[in-house]
């Protein structure tokens, strides 16, 4: 069987579209710090991020273990002991962002620099 090429999109967090940080939170209901992958960039840092694989995707979500642990402490559909609510509805995000139009290819040799400026341009 062939492997099916996806485009890689290399985002932070809030800079992604609602709907995919709802289906994400659905992907890592007990919250994303024990999930996060390190990667060497281009330049030859360290980075760590969030894998999320959607049928169009896959995003590398760049985010610290510390930011990973302030986005669910700091949202309010995650209870207090960081785990996704039950009552937490993925329809509120729906038809608010059109993915495919708010996403970038960003190529594995890219610079850093020259993903957050093409990340701007979303």
């Amino acid at each position: 069987m062939a492997k099916i090429n996806k485009p890689r999109v290399v985002k932070d967090y809030d800079k992604l579209p609602l709907e995919v940080q709802g289906q994400i939170k659905l992907t890592y209901p007990q919250g994303f710090s024990g999930s996060l992958i390190t990667y060497i960039n281009a330049k030859g840092k360290v980075v760590s991020a969030l894998p999320y694989e959607t049928e169009e995707f896959y995003y590398l979500v760049r985010m610290t273990l510390e930011e990973a642990n302030n986005i669910v402490e700091n949202d309010d559909d995650f209870n207090d002991e960081g785990v996704l609510r039950d009552d937490f509805a993925l329809q509120e995000f729906e038809g608010h962002d059109d993915v495919e139009e708010d996403v970038n290819d960003i190529p594995d040799d890219m610079p850093e620099d020259e993903e957050d400026d093409m990340e701007d341009d979303v």
